[in-house]
């Protein structure tokens, strides 16, 4: 279950990047798209991410942080994309992506189940 949550959130990472350079490209139905279908990949996300808690026999508080700080990311990849899409500033965001995004992957590394793919 590793591999399919760490793909889905390998792929909706490149699908943030590429809605970005839609919008600032100018292809309003192409970033519509493309936002539709990352926000089927949240969804993956999610699954993939319960079913790896509920996978855990012992599960410490690291990991339901860890879980929190996982939805965090996934609601400011959302904000940031409807905030450019309504022209909006998103600075904020971007601030507590980058943050989140860095927390979750030393989390990933710390804790015991780890990158197990490895």
């Amino acid at each position: 279950m590793t591999h399919a949550h760490l793909t889905a959130w390998f792929v909706a990472l490149i699908l943030f990047f590429i809605a970005l350079g839609l919008h600032k490209s100018g292809k309003e139905k192409g970033f519509k798209v493309v936002q539709m279908i990352l926000r089927l990949f949240y969804i993956l996300i999610i699954v993939t991410g319960v079913m790896l808690l509920t996978s855990i026999s012992n599960i410490s508080l690291l990991y339901i942080v860890k879980a929190v700080i996982g939805l965090w990311v996934v609601s400011m990849f959302e904000l940031i994309l409807v905030r450019m899409a309504k022209q909006k500033s998103t600075s904020i965001f971007w601030i507590q992506l980058v943050v989140t995004f860095v927390v979750a992957l030393y989390l990933g590394f710390m804790l015991p189940l780890g990158f197990d793919f490895i």
